[in-house]
């Protein structure tokens, strides 16, 4: 069989709901790997909390963090690597005006770092619940350009903030709304989502669209299952999803619905 890029989401798609991979669901995409097909994972989640399920996989391919605001190869030094930052200055202005916009936490992240104006026990995982002096956001210790921010904000003031980043940053900011019940938005460089990473990959190892298959669930993963040349919408995915997919995996998240779904679709032992 042609060689395939399989670019994964992890959060709903990839992992169960308790956020964790399978046996099952590991055994599945080593065997692809091995079959010489290219696993990607292309998540929202910053590189600090999906090394650990990189490194489970056991796959040392490219992988797509922050929406495709960074592809890399982890642990390697890779001539083909890129970011694309947002400014310090972003970061520092909304800090400044966190009250009156009614923001409760601002976390700013760049590959290695992040920081954060508070811990916050609100989104296990996703946001610090802990902070080192470092690591507390302001304008000395921010040392990087942060490649993207995530602002945790009161229930009625998701418009005014959209407002102002847009108005003052909208040139090449993009806010996006996260899914779920978190009020929650997520601030990247504009006109980035997981197809561009996806589609640079597919690139550096020559494989055309038609042979990529994304799978996915929620509203992040838009474009990506629309671009590829095999967009699958998870059973649990969202209908926004659902009805742009190619196909529709049989079986959820939970029961192992991607390893399902690739053995039968690859062939594989």
């Amino acid at each position: 069989m042609d060689q395939h890029l399989i670019a994964i989401d992890l959060d709903g798609t990839t992992l169960n709901n308790q956020s964790k991979l399978t046996a099952e669901t590991v055994n599945t995409l080593r065997a692809a790997a091995k079959d010489g097909h290219i696993v990607s994972i292309i998540t929202g989640r910053p590189y600090r909390i999906a090394q650990h399920i990189y490194d489970q996989i056991g796959i040392q391919t490219p992988m797509v963090n922050f929406n495709g605001a960074l592809t890399h190869i982890p642990h390697q030094n890779w001539d083909k690597e890129y970011e694309i930052e947002l400014t310090k200055e972003l970061a520092l202005d909304l800090l400044a005006h966190r009250e009156e916009l009614g923001i409760d936490t601002i976390t700013v992240e760049s590959k290695e770092h992040f920081w954060a104006n508070q811990a916050t026990k609100d989104v296990p995982e996703f946001l610090p619940n802990h902070l080192k002096p470092s690591q507390l956001l302001s304008e000395r210790n921010l040392s990087d350009n942060p490649i993207a921010m995530t602002i945790e904000y009161q229930p009625d003031s998701k418009e005014k903030i959209i407002r102002a980043v847009n108005d003052k940053y909208g040139d090449f900011v993009e806010p996006r709304v996260w899914g779920g019940p978190y009020n929650i938005l997520e601030l990247i460089h504009r006109g980035t989502h997981k197809e561009s990473g996806m589609f640079y990959i597919a690139k550096q190892y020559g494989i055309d669209r038609t042979h990529i298959i994304a799978f996915g669930d929620e509203k992040n993963d838009q474009e990506m299952i629309a671009a590829a040349g095999r967009g699958v919408a998870m059973n649990n995915a969202i209908p926004e999803i659902k009805a742009i997919a190619d196909d529709v995996t049989p079986i959820d998240n939970e029961h192992n619905g991607l390893a399902e779904y690739l053995r039968d679709y690859l062939k594989l032992a």
